[in-house]
């Protein structure tokens, strides 16, 4: 028996030491790949951030370009003068930050070419009125060299602008796992240290009592943990929905932008071509007829960035309301896919915050319907109840089996993760050559 004992001692002993260094090497791994994701995203929010400055600044120095051409005001020379200033510092600092990145240097040194020739059109448009030379920067300013560099910008900087989402995706998918580390290195812990204290226990009752502030130690020290997974949890699904928060202040930011200068730039080309078209009317023709159809062709522009305003950041929201917004879309969109869209929306009262939601809610189902369905009719409806609104679409589409909806599945995870955020409930029903059904429950009040 002392024999077994003393086994029981050299035994238990080492066991114990080999849990405690286990544990401290997995809080170690897991701190050291939790600091250097969050590390990673910081950096990733800071480039997308210098991107999104970069895009801006871009379009103060056209807007100053443009005021100081249409007016001739050197004030709006100012501006524009900053604007370049800014844009050669930020294209600097994206060099250093995008040289310890040699995957998108690349796609960096294509934004950095386009970004020149933007300037460069630019600059030369501005040497020329200030020459005098009428004719010559009207000539630029009608051409498109200066709207395909700045959509070639654009397109450049949503494509770095993804490959820094994806880094803070994949930064939260690090955080994720380090976190499940910790509490499977925890688990298993926990569970050498009941070994090692049973072993001891059955040694020497003396032992007890230390067992005893032992196993309350663990026990405390796992509760904290298990605060610290739920906090840390609470804080991904925060960062989550701040993602989303700034997603639709960008979306509005750009709707704005494309309603305030591109529809002012379309507005001022058509009015120059109207003034053309009287000018020449009756004595060339051809020339008429040419101006008629870069009228058309302005008029399918500015219907177009109407268009896409109102799907970045539908204005009717604010104006006519959730009801009328969604008649709206729905019209829009049965008129663009063909499909036969029947709705029941019943007045409901309702947030800014929820309103859009909902909206995005629908929106995003419809889309859905069109790219994967191959829907003829859809019927889209809104009650009304006491505390909580229902929405739902539902499509006579092929559907689909729940069960093979993946992670990858962004579409659905995106409309659950927003309507949670605002205190509802998401559901999906869906079969095989039977539709779909997505439907949402929201609370008036949250």
């Amino acid at each position: 028996m002392k024999k077994f004992a003393a086994l029981k001692t050299a035994i238990s002993l080492p066991l114990a030491v080999l849990a405690a260094a286990f544990m401290i090497f997995i809080n170690e791994t897991s701190f050291q790949q939790s600091t250097k994701a969050v590390s990673n995203m910081e950096k990733a929010q800071q480039t997308r951030s210098a991107i999104t400055g970069l895009v801006s600044q871009v379009l103060n120095a056209e807007t100053g370009q443009r005021g100081y051409l249409l007016t001739g005001d050197t004030r709006y020379l100012e501006p524009y003068r900053v604007a370049v200033v800014d844009i050669t510092e930020n294209l600097n600092v994206l060099q250093q930050i995008f040289v310890s990145q040699p995957p998108l240097i690349g796609d960096f040194d294509t934004l950095s070419r386009h970004v020149s020739r933007k300037m460069a059109e630019m600059d030369l448009s501005v040497r020329m009125r200030k020459q005098g030379n009428d004719d010559g920067w009207k000539f630029v300013l009608t051409t498109d060299v200066g709207k395909e560099e700045m959509e070639a910008i654009r397109n450049q900087s949503d494509k770095l602008s993804a490959s820094s989402i994806q880094q803070i995706e994949q930064g939260q998918a690090q955080v994720r796992k380090a976190l499940q580390l910790s509490r499977i290195g925890i688990a298993t812990t926990a569970l050498v240290g009941l070994l090692a204290f049973y072993m001891y226990l059955m040694q020497n009752k003396a032992l007890l009592v230390s067992g005893q502030r032992e196993q309350e130690t663990l026990e405390r020290e796992r509760d904290l943990l298990e605060k610290q997974v739920r906090e840390r949890t609470a804080s991904l699904a925060e960062l989550a929905t701040h993602l989303q928060n700034v997603r639709e202040d960008e979306r509005g930011h750009l709707a704005r932008e494309l309603h305030d200068e591109l529809g002012a730039l379309l507005t001022a080309a058509k009015l120059d071509v109207a003034r053309l078209k009287s000018r020449l009317a009756g004595n060339l023709p051809e020339a008429s007829e040419r101006l008629e159809h870069l009228t058309s062709t302005l008029n399918t522009g500015i219907a177009l960035k109407r268009r896409i305003v109102e799907d970045l950041r539908p204005s009717s929201l604010s104006h006519l309301g959730l009801v009328a917004s969604l008649e709206i879309l729905a019209r829009e969109f049965e008129e663009r896919s063909g499909l036969s869209i029947t709705t029941d929306l019943e007045i409901v009262e309702l947030g800014g915050a929820a309103q859009l939601t909902v909206y995005r809610l629908v929106q995003e189902s419809l889309t859905n319907i069109a790219k994967y369905a191959d829907a003829t009719r859809v019927e889209i409806s809104v009650h009304n109840f006491d505390n909580f609104i229902m929405v739902d679409v539902k499509d006579n589409g092929k559907g689909f089996k729940l069960e093979s909806i993946g992670p990858g599945s962004h579409g659905l995870a995106g409309m659950r993760h927003r309507v949670e955020a605002a205190g509802g409930k998401l559901t999906v029903a869906s079969a095989a050559n039977r539709g779909t059904q997505v439907g949402a429950i929201l609370p008036k009040s949250h």
